[in-house]
């Protein structure tokens, strides 16, 4: 069987322990990333690397790794690790303006790679449109919680928490789309099933 999850391809071993290393990583890495941060003056929301370790994880892991590699992200946050955007962590973070955002990673990542399971990973436009989908989850959670948060009409959450990081998560969504089917196709050439059986965890 050929699997659609490019990290399977990298050790015949899918054991527990591989599992979680891969788990582990993954939350650091989109730690590392949140502190690529850039702050605008009108918005509370700073422009990050974060979701793309979150499009990274739903994309290389599948949707179990991916979903309990963001999972653990919060949880690294929540328990004192300054992994969220800034160095910041906390409880009370999880509960502040960019809740929506954080809260709404382990779905993203897990929607993504769902879909990779089923074979959106090895075709570029159909990647590239799962990618946007997985980013649409994160930016839309995030200006519904703003909404909620600074009691805000939607369409002034939308302006502070949507539209301007729209040409950053197109970057993302080239680099995540333009590399992962190539990368899946080296290690794995052959014709891969449609829907494979997602690993176990």
């Amino acid at each position: 069987m050929s699997s659609n999850i490019l990290v399977d391809h990298f050790s015949d071993q899918r054991s527990r322990t591989m599992n979680f290393l891969w788990i582990a990583g993954f939350s650091l890495l989109t730690g590392l990333l949140a502190q690529l941060e850039f702050r605008l003056p009108y918005t509370p929301v700073p422009l990050t690397g974060q979701t793309f370790g979150v499009l990274l994880a739903g994309a290389v892991l599948g949707s179990r790794r991916g979903f309990l590699s963001q999972l653990l992200y919060l949880a690294e946050g929540a328990g004192g690790l300054p992994v969220f955007a800034g160095g910041a962590f906390g409880v009370a973070h999880l509960f502040g303006p960019t809740g929506g955002y954080l809260w709404s990673c382990p779905i993203a990542a897990a929607l993504l790679g769902w879909l990779v399971e089923r074979g959106a990973s090895r075709r570029v436009l159909l990647l590239a449109a799962s990618l946007v989908l997985a980013d649409a989850v994160i930016l839309a959670a995030g200006a519904l919680w703003l909404h909620t948060f600074l009691a805000v009409p939607y369409s002034r959450a939308m302006l502070l928490g949507f539209y301007p990081f729209l040409i950053g998560d197109v970057l993302k969504v080239v680099l995540v789309g333009g590399s992962l089917p190539q990368t899946l196709k080296h290690f794995a050439p052959e014709a891969q099933r449609p829907d494979p059986a997602p690993p176990e965890v």
